[in-house]
């Protein structure tokens, strides 16, 4: 922030989703869809300071994106969709009043294009930010299905819906998407002594490059909206994510592990580019030091990240995580912990 004594300076944080199972069935071409995932911090962050604007100058947005090092001010009521298009297509949805000039600045704490939903946080943080002040006070599901619309509507993105009803809610949800892009959530209430497991055994592993399988992910989509052969690794997905919900309301952290793995392949199976050769090397260590499970996050390709879950030895898993971090490429653990916030909203 460069200026002083603002009006007000309102905050907002949304957590990032990683071990997205049945991902890929949460989409307009999926019909019916279900996704178990998981929120994770480190959150991403927005900070929305808000001060007078007596010119009434109408580029009275000036956006701080700190991770990229970048400034720039927008009309919100015309947006250029020049510069960072997500953030700029968020301010237009929930328009700055015009007595007002406000500073944006919007951090996240995970590498560009880790394939965590981060670009969902940001935007349903940012929504949060601007309904508190625009009001009239929007529902979580409401801040999330605003989100999803600047993607699909106003950028013209493919998008499922469950990274935004995760970022809004936190926690372990069990998403069903009865009708596109409509759905319920179910915040799953977990035993205590199984969370703390979870948060003990889960890791996040960059996979040393951003995420970039845009074409790739065309190709699966051509495939799967014509139901042709890969169709039926849908409805497969879809019961992974009701057996993943079950494995954790009982506790069995060896089933949800296997449920991971199969997730794994039936996304290999859509198309064998899904799993990137990164990725295969660091499974291929995860396996040989006892972990449960692993998936890539998201819909898979080059670069992004993979989700492991170890076993109950804490030794051999530190010892994974040394030898998956020894192997170079940039791949790297990412610190995370389990998020049952969702969205939080506050001013100073």
């Amino acid at each position: 922030m460069n200026r002083t004594n603002p009006r007000t300076i309102i905050h907002a944080r949304a957590p990032i989703r990683v071990n997205d199972i049945g991902g890929w069935t949460d989409t307009w071409f999926s019909g019916e869809g279900k996704v178990l995932n998981l929120a994770m911090s480190p959150r991403v962050e927005v900070e929305v300071a808000v001060f007078e604007n007596p010119s009434c100058r109408q580029d009275r947005a000036h956006v701080h994106a700190v991770d990229y090092g970048d400034r720039f001010r927008v009309d919100p009521d015309a947006p250029g969709y020049d510069r960072h298009p997500l953030l700029q297509g968020a301010l237009n949805s929930l328009p700055v009043p015009h007595d007002v000039d406000i500073e944006v600045a919007l951090r996240s704490h995970v590498p560009s294009g880790c394939s965590t939903g981060t670009s969902a946080s940001v935007c349903v943080a940012l929504l949060g930010a601007l309904d508190r002040l625009t009001g009239p006070g929007r529902s979580r599901e409401a801040i999330a299905s605003l989100a999803h619309r600047v993607e699909t509507e106003k950028l013209g993105l493919q998008s499922g819906i469950q990274d935004q009803l995760c970022a809004a809610h936190g926690g372990v949800s069990f998403i069903h998407m009865r009708d596109y892009p409509a759905a319920d959530v179910e915040g799953l209430a977990l035993e205590e002594n199984l969370l703390a497991d979870l948060g003990l055994r889960l890791h996040l592993l960059f996979l040393g490059s951003a995420h970039t399988s845009s074409a790739l992910h065309e190709k699966v989509i051509a495939l799967l909206e014509n139901r042709s052969a890969g169709f039926e690794h849908l409805e497969a997905l879809r019961r992974l994510a009701d057996e993943a919900r079950e494995a954790l309301v009982k506790g069995d952290l060896e089933a949800y592990g296997e449920v991971m793995r199969q997730n794994n392949e039936r996304q290999r199976a859509l198309h064998p580019d899904l799993i990137s050769p990164e990725a295969d090397r660091v499974i291929t260590l995860a396996r040989d030091h006892g972990a449960l499970g692993w998936k890539v996050n998201g819909a898979g390709g080059s670069g992004g990240s993979l989700t492991l879950l170890s076993g109950a030895d804490r030794d051999q898993r530190d010892r994974m995580i040394r030898e998956v971090e020894g192997l170079g490429l940039g791949i790297a653990s990412i610190p995370v912990s389990l998020d049952r916030a969702g969205l939080e909203v506050w001013e100073s």
